[in-house]
């Protein structure tokens, strides 16, 4: 048996993931819509051999760190700092493996923020007019759409966000609300008279709807759907400025108090983290590999934004339309938009509390296991619809899948090794029938988990490892190398060669979903480079290699253990920083 690569020329591969607000710690929602998904994307296209750039990073700007810095007496800078590290800390403890994690603070963002703005400026693609704002009367100042709460006036959620409401997924403007409040002071909120910046959206119209009626086919129906909504109802001109004093300083004079908005400089972030992951590489022209469009209008690869479904208009609208009115660089290839993960039905925010809820990352990865957490928030993800968290649901899957299909066939098998075979990998007589159908089916599995990852079925790639594991226990039981190792050493000693080798593709296939056991699986194997340097393809685990004593890859919880840890978490929810 022979090593297989793929025969497919290596590609350019931008994986740009959501940015954080650095308001708090991240839940499991945000993990499982978000963050875990692109990782397991970057980490297959690297195996697969292709020049892979996952860039993100923390976006230290924005009201909810604004509104949580007062309340506690700190500045934005020190509150968002410190929450950076704690998001970066919790996602290097995940397993996330970016290129570069970065924040919206750096020297980079700002410039390039800046480029971006003025260069949409010149082309007439920004422009500058008044607008009605929320003012708060008591504390005597405009308000941020986050600072302003009221009823949405699409559904009727009460407590829709002056930009966004959490129930329906519509973006809102402050003064659309019914009965708005203030959430610095309490009061009703005037309007007034502001001018700002706007982007003007109705300039693309025609070339987003041309652009979406081409690339939007391998797109998530629900990512289509809203996107048509969208241009259906016309699209319209979208401040871009705020009067703040938190964010990038607006490149011109006379706008002293005024700032760059969120969301405008946060999606810009996606640029300005790769042209920073350049600069750190010392080759400050690194980034067009993945961007520059060149002379002919050439796209330069593939790139694909991981956001959650509430975040749909501004990266398959918004940014788009900039990178168009800014000329030159490569559009979205798509934009896999998971849907929410809810708990009794109920969206998930860091910002507000739940009787039953999820942890938040930290907490969740000083109870469990990082893999384990992955391997449910994957199998159990909310690709195509919203999918309800259970503790007995994380539980049964962690148990009967993670652990009884794949987990105890790995143990079992490097453990029958140790004890009857001294540790060293058989040599193999004439392969049956069943063995060759054994090695086929692992063999076929990187091809059809593969192209699940790239066409970013993440949770059905998954289940197709799985199902090589659940077919690897089978081989074993009707093989029964315990029994014929009396009868038919020979024989025994074929089967494990065998099972060994599909045990060696599950290290390989399972090294994007969970990282860690993977890499201890590679070890159990002997060898000592990294699962992560090795080849998309199946590997020969060698007749004659002696193999050290492998402790379990996974861990079952019992239930008084599930319990105990459960109690743990409390009922409220945590401190995040963030406004409730």
């Amino acid at each position: 048996m022979t090593d297989s690569t793929s025969t497919r020329a290596p590609e350019h591969i931008l994986v740009a993931v959501a940015w954080p607000y650095a308001s708090g710690p991240r839940h499991l929602g945000h993990a499982a819509g978000a963050y875990v998904p692109p990782d397991i994307f970057a980490r297959y296209h690297r195996m697969a051999g292709d020049r892979v750039l996952m860039v993100s990073g923390s976006d230290m700007h924005g009201t909810p760190i604004t509104v949580a810095a007062d309340r506690l007496g700190v500045t934005a800078r020190e509150f968002a700092e410190a929450n950076h590290e704690r998001i970066a800390e919790s996602f290097r403890r995940l397993g996330l493996a970016y290129d570069l994690y970065t924040t919206t603070l750096t020297p980079t963002h700002y410039r390039v923020t800046q480029e971006f703005f003025l260069r949409l400026l010149e082309q007439g693609y920004i422009f500058q007019d008044t607008q009605l704002a929320m003012y708060d009367p008591q504390a005597q100042r405009f308000l941020p759409d986050r600072y302003v709460e009221g009823t949405c006036p699409h559904c009727g959620y009460a407590d829709a966000r002056g930009d966004q409401c959490d129930n329906c997924g519509r973006t809102l403007d402050a003064i659309e609300l019914i009965a708005p409040r203030s959430k610095l002071s309490g009061a009703t909120p005037e309007t007034r008279e502001t001018t700002h910046f706007f982007l003007d959206l109705p300039q693309f119209q025609e070339r987003l709807e041309r652009w979406v009626a081409d690339t939007s086919p391998h797109w998530r129906p629900a990512v289509t759907g809203f996107v048509q909504g969208w241009l259906r109802e016309g699209l319209r001109p979208r401040a871009i400025t705020r009067d703040l004093d938190w964010g990038v300083p607006i490149p011109l004079p006379g706008y002293e108090d005024k700032r760059i908005y969120v969301w405008f400089d946060a999606v810009i972030g996606y640029l300005s983290a790769s042209m920073e992951w350049a600069e750190r590489q010392g080759a400050p022209d690194a980034w067009k590999a993945w961007w520059d469009l060149g002379p002919h209008g050439a796209a330069p690869g593939r790139s694909y934004y991981f956001i959650g479904k509430d975040n749909v208009p501004f990266h398959a609208i918004i940014w788009p339309a900039m990178l168009m009115g800014f000329g030159g660089l490569e559009l979205p290839y798509d934009v896999p938009a998971n849907e929410f993960l809810t708990i009794g039905g109920q969206k998930l925010s860091s910002s507000r509390t739940h009787t039953a809820r999820l942890p938040f990352l930290p907490e969740a990865l000083d109870l469990f296991d990082a893999d384990a957490l992955r391997f449910f928030l994957t199998i159990n993800a909310p690709e195509s619809r919203d999918t309800d968290f259970t503790w007995d649901e994380f539980q049964r899957r962690n148990n009967d899948e993670l652990v009884a299909t794949y987990g105890n066939a790995v143990h079992r098998l490097l453990s029958f090794l140790q004890a009857k075979f001294d540790g060293v990998v058989p040599e193999p007589g004439d392969l049956g029938a069943a063995d060759a159908a054994m090695l086929a089916q692992a063999r076929a599995s990187f091809a059809l988990v593969g192209e699940q990852i790239e066409a970013v079925h993440l949770r059905e790639g998954l289940r197709q490892i799985m199902a090589l594991a659940g077919a690897l226990n089978r081989y074993l039981d009707d093989a029964a190398p315990w029994k014929t190792i009396k009868t038919e050493p020979a024989r025994a000693a074929t089967t494990m060669w065998t099972a060994l080798q599909v045990v060696s593709a599950l290290r390989v296939l399972t090294a994007p979903y969970l990282p860690f056991s993977a890499e201890r699986l590679q070890g159990y194997l002997g060898d000592t480079d990294s699962v992560h340097a090795l080849p998309w393809a199946m590997r020969e685990l060698p007749a004659g290699r002696a193999l050290p004593k492998p402790q379990p890859l996974v861990r079952k919880l019992d239930d008084e253990e599930l319990a105990e840890l459960v109690e743990r978490l409390g009922a409220e929810a945590v401190e995040t920083g963030e406004p409730t």
